[in-house]
């Protein structure tokens, strides 16, 4: 893990490019880059692929963090793989977490959507609540709670960004093609296999994910990520692809 290869130092620069753009161009970066919800207006066609571009401009270490990985766990799945293969399942990884991140939130929003209607509210006053109004009546509060109505609100409002969904994807590929080799947490210096350290790291995100426990970590994406990194490294692997096939 000590070589950058030529694709995943590409993508370390294209990031940091990203990254130090959202400090010159300010919060308009991430309203424009970062992935919305769907239905919500500031969601654009592209966020889908730029927001695994994006991180957060007030956290080093999400960057830091991302791009360690990308380096650590990429390049020798790069280097196995070939340029055109590797870059194929980082984009398909990333939009694996895209999809993942935005179905959960679409059953969300509309289930507590639902059930406001249900309570009394129009769809129009959950709308005019979705965009910061005052909502409807509160007397729907006896069978929806505040929280979940927050919650609901968080969901249409807020957006993703980063490359974790690609990166986690690449992760458990990493943990398929080399499931021996030892890694370690840096607050737990105890060496771990990687095909025990990797589905450890996505078990937390799936209980998180599952609890609705409120981390700021999209976690669901985390998820996709993994999901869809599995099925192609899987895949790819039962069957023995070839470099030649992707050159």
């Amino acid at each position: 893990m000590g070589r950058i290869t030529d694709t995943i130092k590409f993508l370390l620069i294209l990031n940091v490019i990203f990254y130090i753009g959202s400090f010159i161009i300010g919060d308009l970066s991430i309203k424009l880059f970062a992935l919305y919800y769907f239905e919500n207006p500031n969601f654009q066609y592209w966020q889908p692929v730029t927001h695994m571009f994006m991180h957060d401009p007030s956290s080093i270490f999400h960057i830091l963090f991302n791009m360690y990985a990308l380096w650590a766990f990429g390049s020798p799945l790069e280097m196995r793989w070939g340029q055109k293969k590797f870059l194929f399942f980082y984009f398909s990884a990333g939009l694996g977490a895209a999809i993942i991140h935005t179905l959960v939130n679409y059953f969300h929003i509309h289930s507590v959507m639902d059930s406001l209607i249900a309570g009394g509210w129009s769809e129009g006053e959950v709308m005019s609540y979705l965009s910061g109004g005052n909502g409807g009546s509160k007397a729907v509060l006896d069978t929806v709670s505040m929280d979940s109505i927050q919650s609901m609100a968080q969901s249409y409002n807020g957006m993703a960004l980063g490359a974790s969904g690609a990166v986690y994807g690449i992760l458990v590929a990493f943990g398929i093609m080399f499931p021996n080799i030892e890694l370690m947490l840096i607050f737990l210096p105890i060496p771990i296999k990687a095909k025990y350290f990797i589905p450890g790291i996505i078990l937390i995100d799936l209980i998180f994910g599952i609890t609705g426990t409120a981390t700021g970590i999209a976690h669901w994406a985390h998820i996709g990520g993994a999901l869809f990194g599995f099925i192609m490294a899987w895949y790819w692997k039962k069957n023995s692809f070839d470099n030649h096939r992707w050159n």
